[in-house]
């Protein structure tokens, strides 16, 4: 037979498919060996348990929440979960009051604290900072005085709102005892409260002014790379605001009268607190940065020791945390899961149980070919594997039995690509072609139809995982996820394997155990793909020499559809007869 096309274009696409294997399984391994990521996948709240919180929400300005109210909540807090990367999670209401919260293994005190977090967000200047320990009373020396108003503030960051009581209390504060504040500060007044430690600094506590701008005002927020002068991105990190438009006018108004603070702290080679500008939640500093410029356009950016971490952390208190409910968490305990391992493993038998059919079915129906259908399954499997467990431990993607069924589901949505691609191949052999120009003709023919079949199941997926909630999103997750793997398996793999093989003597001379002999791919196959099936009145169609004339030549190179409207219409059997007798 004829050899023909790029030699060794199908050998470059495997190494290449190779390479990307070595590389996913090289991330994976680098995060089971720094101790954040494991080998096997994540397992969701119905296959692993996890932890069960009972959320009271609150309505500020109100006692009793509405059933209205009491859905924004549960928006509210799917909001906040899904921020946080948590999957999987079970969110529902009880007794038309509550919140329940359910959370695969153990959330994260940054978990916790953002699902819990007030809606109590707002920017209070700085008047005064110091370190986070109390400094008793008694160790003031005669000369330190109490501060003494002189005068009624003119405006929030006026030392004059410092009088002796707040200023005992801020002596007295000490921030690794602040604890959770049950009462709301007033927003007319000035607050005593602390910035919480961290791993990259210590403790501060401040004295603020009253509440200049509301965190509903906050329009949205986002983390991205620092860029640098030039415009070049720095490894720093920042987190943006974006105030409304009601909002953009008074924060102008701040960050002029801050950003004077600081030039002149500047020129005296010192650092002024009232340069700071406090965002407050549920009464305690998460951050205050200092006004380096005037902002007027309402899109302020928070630069400083951010890791990425800690700067997606702050964007995501920042943009759940500016919401009109609060909640408090009322209980809180462990839970077993509601599955199981033995539905886990009823559910894996059944991916084997198909995934036996599947390979039965090929090697009846395509012998030796079929063991390209169970390579490219193999190949398959190992990138949804590699995928679901790095997504695991970059985006704390958790399996559930639903995800698994999306699993087992893809199986048969695979091999129908891989069924599509044969019987493209097959029909070019039955025009008479050889089965290296048969690979490339039918490639280009199949890969069409396979691109428009993984465009819709990547539609349904999308389209499920929006408008879905809770399980049925991990199965639309996992369903989308082997429609991308699937697409890279047949380009990358399939098709490439094909390309060698033809080249090979068993292949390539067709020998009546490839699945690919041209003398006996007259019949026409049970299942032909996309959930065609052949019906009781099709016959089988024996495919003649070349030299049969002009009629057996068109018939030859006849689609199979064609070829069966040709039957119904009489035509073909006619000259098929008609070949038979000239022969």
């Amino acid at each position: 037979m004829a050899r023909t096309g790029p030699k060794n274009s199908g050998r470059r696409v495997l190494i290449w498919l190779g390479a990307i294997f070595v590389v996913l399984t090289g991330v994976l391994a680098g995060g089971v060996f720094s101790g954040h990521a494991n080998w096997a996948p994540k397992l969701a709240l119905d296959l692993e348990g996890g932890t069960q919180m009972i959320l009271a929400p609150r309505v500020e300005g109100a006692s009793e929440i509405n059933e209205q109210q009491l859905n924004q909540a549960v928006a509210i807090i799917r909001q906040r979960v899904d921020g946080s990367g948590v999957a999987e999670a079970e969110i529902s209401t009880q007794s038309g009051r509550n919140v329940v919260v359910s959370l695969p293994g153990t959330p994260s005190s940054e978990t916790r604290a953002l699902i819990q977090a007030s809606a109590d967000m707002n920017f209070r200047p700085v008047i005064v900072a110091a370190d986070g320990a109390a400094v008793p009373a008694e160790s003031r020396t005669p000369e330190e005085q109490l501060p003494k108003p002189t005068a009624a503030p003119t405006n929030a960051s006026d030392t004059n709102w410092v009088t002796a009581d707040i200023y005992k209390q801020f002596e007295a504060l000490d921030c690794s005892k602040l604890g959770d504040r049950s009462q709301r500060s007033d927003p007319a007044k000035p607050l005593v409260t602390c910035e919480p430690a961290t791993a990259d600094a210590p403790a501060v506590k401040y004295i603020l002014g009253p509440v200049e701008v509301k965190g509903q005002d906050i329009a949205s927020s986002s983390f991205d790379p620092v860029q640098g002068a030039q415009g070049s991105v720095t490894n720093a990190w920042g987190v943006t605001i974006t105030f409304n438009s009601s909002a953009t006018g008074k924060f102008k108004e701040v960050t002029e009268r801050l950003h004077g603070f600081y030039t002149a702290a500047q020129a005296q080679g010192t650092n002024d607190p009232k340069s700071q500008f406090a965002i407050v939640l549920d009464d305690k500093v998460i951050s205050a940065p200092r006004a380096l410029a005037v902002i007027t356009d309402g899109r302020p950016q928070i630069t400083g020791n951010f890791t990425q971490q800690s700067a997606k952390a702050l964007s995501e208190q920042l943009r759940y945390g500016a919401l009109p409910i609060s909640f408090e968490i009322q209980s809180e305990e462990q839970i077993s899961a509601t599955l199981g391992g033995d539905q886990l493993r009823m559910g894996l038998l059944a991916g084997m149980i198909g995934l036996l059919l599947v390979v039965v079915y090929s090697l009846f129906q395509y012998r030796a070919l079929g063991f390209v259908t169970i390579a490219s399954l193999v190949v398959a499997g190992g990138l949804t594997y590699l995928a679901i467990a790095i997504l695991g431990w970059t985006e704390n993607y958790r399996l559930s039995l639903a995800g698994v069924a999306g699993l087992i589901v893809a199986i048969g949505q695979t091999a129908d690509s891989f069924i599509v691609y044969f019987e493209r191949i097959r029909d070019e052999l039955r025009e008479g072609r050889g089965l290296v120009s048969a690979v490339e003709n039918g490639w280009k023919r199949a890969k069409r139809t396979v691109l428009a079949s993984k465009a819709v199941n990547l539609l349904a997926a999308l389209v499920l995982y929006f408008v879905a909630v809770g399980n049925v999103r991990g199965f639309a997750f996992t369903l989308g996820l082997t429609a991308v793997a699937d697409l890279i398996v047949v380009f990358m793999f399939t098709h490439p394997t094909l390309q060698v093989l033809a080249r090979t003597r068993f292949f390539g001379e067709g020998h009546r155990f490839s699945g690919l002999d041209p003398k006996r791919l007259g019949a026409i196959p049970l299942y032909r793909g996309a959930g065609r099936l052949r019906t009781p009145d099709e016959k089988p169609v024996a495919v003649r020499g070349r030299n049969s004339g002009a009629a057996a030549e068109a018939a030859r190179r006849m689609t199979i559809a064609e070829r069966r409207l040709a039957e119904k219409q009489g035509q073909l059997t006619g000259t098929s007869n008609g070949a038979k007798e000239n022969k």
